[in-house]
């Protein structure tokens, strides 16, 4: 297939765009600059130099020219949607696979670093967190694009994970360097879902392939308590624990990163699984726990 993938220079979409190509896909993704856009040739991946600001009627049309498009881009709520809306009517009518990529966030809860036993399947019901509630909306304006002879899925991932400074354990890490201990907040109890980056890239894959319009896919390979990460960061580093009030994660985190740190966001992939056939390989984020650049982090000032 040829396929566009916008926000392919980012973390989920870069990991995307790598594994399509590597595939036998054409894909293309966006770029903004010079340098993104000689990344993403290297990665083998044709760049479409533009953005979503005034180019968005130049990716509009890419869109229509292609077989398929992925959005992984990390806009604001209310761009997202406007976003979103143009590059369906690009499709609208032919049938191409369009993958939308949210986050288990809109199904987030307020813990403050307590456990929740809320576990979430696909089309479970849930109270939205309301700092998400217009990336729902989103989300079923993409699959309501079934409707329209789009074969649109969302695709809802974990936390995902992976190379780089992505994910809890990096989170941790940076704790370390600010406080001399890894840190949680109140019990360290709450657990939010994650997956390998490698392993989202390969759902995306499938979706493209054989997914069903309208369907929403999770993708979560495993979960870990916060506390039990902090634990592993401080017998890599020979470190204390120390568990945090919602005021002092503030100071360590910044306000969302305090929120992400004191949530729960449990999620299942059932649907995935049974339909798509798909299977994560890489279901344990302590793997990350000793690596070098995580060490750097913590020692970073």
């Amino acid at each position: 297939m040829n396929v566009l993938v916008v926000g392919a220079t980012g973390f989920v979409g870069g990991g995307v765009a790598r594994h399509l190509a590597a595939s036998g896909h054409r894909v293309t993704g966006l770029a903004r600059t010079d340098s993104a856009a000689e990344t993403l040739r290297r990665w083998g991946v044709t760049a479409l130099r533009g953005d979503l600001d005034e180019g968005l009627a130049d990716v509009a049309r890419a869109a229509g020219r292609s077989d398929a498009v992925v959005f992984a881009a990390q806009l604001d709520a209310p761009r997202e949607g406007l976003v979103v809306a143009e590059l369906l009517d690009a499709v609208a009518g032919t049938g191409k696979a369009f993958v939308f990529t949210s986050g288990s966030g809109v199904l987030l809860q307020r813990t403050g670093g307590a456990w929740s036993e809320d576990s979430f399947a696909e089309d479970d019901p849930f109270t939205v967190e309301p700092l998400a509630a217009e990336r729902l909306a989103v989300e079923d304006l993409v699959r309501a694009a079934a409707g329209r002879r789009v074969r649109a899925v969302v695709v809802r991932p974990g936390m995902v994970w992976g190379p780089g400074e992505h994910g809890h354990v990096s989170m941790i890490y940076r704790s370390v360097a600010a406080t001399g201990a890894a840190c949680y907040v109140g019990q360290g109890l709450n657990t939010y879902s994650h997956v390998h980056i490698d392993d989202v890239a390969r759902l995306f894959g499938l979706a493209l392939e054989k997914g069903t319009a309208g369907a929403l896919y999770h993708a979560v390979a495993g979960e870990t308590p916060t506390r039990w990460i902090a634990q592993a960061v401080a017998a890599d580093l020979d470190r204390p624990t120390r568990g945090l009030t919602a005021e002092e994660a503030v100071g360590v985190w910044g306000e969302f990163g305090a929120l992400i740190l004191s949530a729960s966001s449990r999620v299942r992939a059932p649907r995935a699984r049974a339909e798509l056939g798909w299977r994560p390989v890489h279901p344990d984020m302590l793997a990350m726990v000793g690596d070098s650049g995580m060490r750097a982090v913590a020692l970073a000032q």
